[in-house]
């Protein structure tokens, strides 16, 4: 993919995906997809670290004038998220648990990974 085509919001949000998943990496995750989509929404990085499927959402924040980008997954986007995963689990079925991560980004304040951040309720 061209990135110079791009619009810039999109760039930062796929540079950041990409950053996410090489520290996912470096941490003994293992990738499974990324950005799969369904009519509820997209999973940005689907991995398995042993025997626990992680659905891990990436959000980038140039600055918090808006709010922390862990602030911007609201009950909203959570619910979008879990009924993207339950999507996903019917048409990959997955003998294991399932836990919700957010790695964070900012300039500011860099690489944060959230593990279990968010619960199917």
């Amino acid at each position: 993919m061209n990135h110079k085509s791009l619009p810039a919001h999109l760039l930062c949000g796929q540079l950041a995906e990409q950053q996410a998943l090489e520290y996912l990496l470096s941490q003994g995750l293992k990738r499974i997809t990324q950005n799969f989509s369904s009519r509820y929404g997209e999973l940005d990085l689907i991995m398995t670290e042993q025997k626990t499927l992680v659905i891990v959402e990436v959000r980038f924040r140039k600055n918090n004038h808006y709010g922390s980008a862990a602030e911007s997954i609201t009950p909203q986007k959570r619910a979008k998220i879990i009924r993207t995963t339950q999507l996903y689990l019917m048409k990959y079925p997955f003998d294991g648990s399932v836990r919700f991560d957010v790695v964070t980004l900012s300039p500011k304040e860099g690489l944060n990974w959230i593990k279990n951040a968010f619960q199917c309720v």
